[in-house]
């Protein structure tokens, strides 16, 4: 088997400035747990990329896997020291190197530093949002995406995907730009949750969780929406409460100002901006249910972690959402505010039959797991092993 690397650049530059653990950052650090025991250390700095030597990469691994919600700055410096300063060596050519979070896949010279060291890039795609809505994302992501998109076609050894949906759209997309698919292979994401004991019920009223970075796609718009209206209709001593969690993102003035401004919904609507993984895994816990309206999706991490809590899920009809969860969630169309007022209400009641229901679906309910996650993506390491030794 070739020499394996893992390009960190990403996961340390968000570590360095504070940032808490998105669901790529949980897929980069799950794939430094796995791996790491064999694997190097990548660096991308000042236009090359450094590897760093079996002992250096072990240490910061170890550190990565520990501090997994926040790295010290004296950690993530000494190592950028230690590769600006000449403590790393150039990656020996043929190795394969996981890129786990698209990151530095726009640039041009990512590429060309790719063929000049003779790396053979393993690639995670996580979805084509940005092509195929690119709506939802903010001005210039479109083309940004696809010179990523472009870069994983024409360089990667391999390809691993989160889910088939998102498999089918980058097969869609090579062929509408005339290029072959890289041998490439589903692998579901497990949670990114570790297993944590959930902590005192939070808040004493039946609340909801809506879970993610508050941008267009997600939705939350019209959660609001709905949680005014029930205000309006229930009083806010009645209505139950909406548990916003998630970082704000681009383009969401519009959610910012009823968050902000909209008085039927002081104190009865929560944000939570940071949030650790104890405090999400009880918020999830104790909830009536998760909701999770986007309108698009790649893959649905709160949904798998919410369905492992045994916490219901109020859902958009995606498909990538029934690809992971069957038909245990209720689905209602992202359009559809009465029907989501309707299934909040219900499930909001006392000894709520709907909810209940649901719960008696989750039964047998086994959520991926890391284990056949990385099962996959040995068999295509293996494969790729085969080819390179032609």
């Amino acid at each position: 088997m070739p020499t394996l690397l893992i390009d960190i650049t990403r996961l340390l530059g968000r570590l360095l400035k504070g940032r808490l653990a998105t669901g790529v950052d949980r897929v980069d650090l799950a794939y430094v747990a796995h791996y790491g025991h064999r694997a190097r250390a990548v660096v991308r700095v000042q236009g090359r990329s450094v590897a760093l030597s079996m002992r250096a990469s072990q240490a910061v691994f170890e550190q990565l896997v520990a501090q997994r919600e926040a790295l010290p700055w004296s950690i993530g410096m000494r190592v950028l020291r230690g590769a600006l300063a000449g403590g790393g060596e150039a990656p020996l050519a043929g190795s394969l190197v996981f890129n786990t979070g698209h990151s530095g896949l726009h640039q041009p010279a990512y590429a060309k530093q790719l063929r000049a060291q003779g790396l053979r890039p393993v690639f995670m795609v996580h979805d084509l949002i940005p092509i195929t809505h690119h709506e939802y994302c903010r001005a210039g992501e479109r083309e940004r995406h696809m010179q990523r998109m472009d870069t994983v076609l024409d360089t990667a050894a391999g390809v691993v995907t989160n889910s088939q949906s998102t498999l089918g759209e980058l097969a869609r997309y090579a062929q509408q730009r005339g290029k072959p698919m890289p041998p490439a292979q589903c692998a579901l994401l497990a949670p990114g949750l570790p297993h944590l004991t959930p902590g005192p019920r939070p808040i004493a009223e039946p609340y909801f969780v809506v879970l993610g970075t508050i941008e267009p796609r997600k939705n939350h718009w019209m959660l609001l929406q709905v949680w005014r209206r029930l205000v309006e209709r229930l009083g806010p001593e009645a209505a139950p409460r909406l548990v916003v969690i998630g970082q704000r993102g681009w383009e969401c003035e519009n959610v910012v100002d009823l968050l902000e401004r909209c008085e039927p919904l002081r104190g009865v609507v929560v944000e939570q901006a940071s949030c650790t993984d104890a405090g999400l895994t009880t918020w999830l816990h104790h909830a009536q249910a998760l909701l999770f309206p986007s309108f698009v999706e790649g893959y649905g991490l709160p949904m798998v972690e919410a369905l492992m809590l045994g916490t219901p899920v109020i859902a958009s009809d995606l498909a990538v959402f029934r690809e992971l969860a069957s038909d245990i969630p209720d689905f209602v169309d992202p359009l559809d505010g009465p029907g989501w007022m309707d299934r909040i209400e219900r499930y909001a009641a006392p000894g709520s039959p709907l909810r209940a229901a649901q719960v008696a679906r989750m039964v047998g309910y086994a959520p991926p797991t890391w284990a056949s996650h990385f099962a996959a993506v040995d068999a295509l390491l293996e494969r790729l092993h085969g080819h390179g030794s032609d």
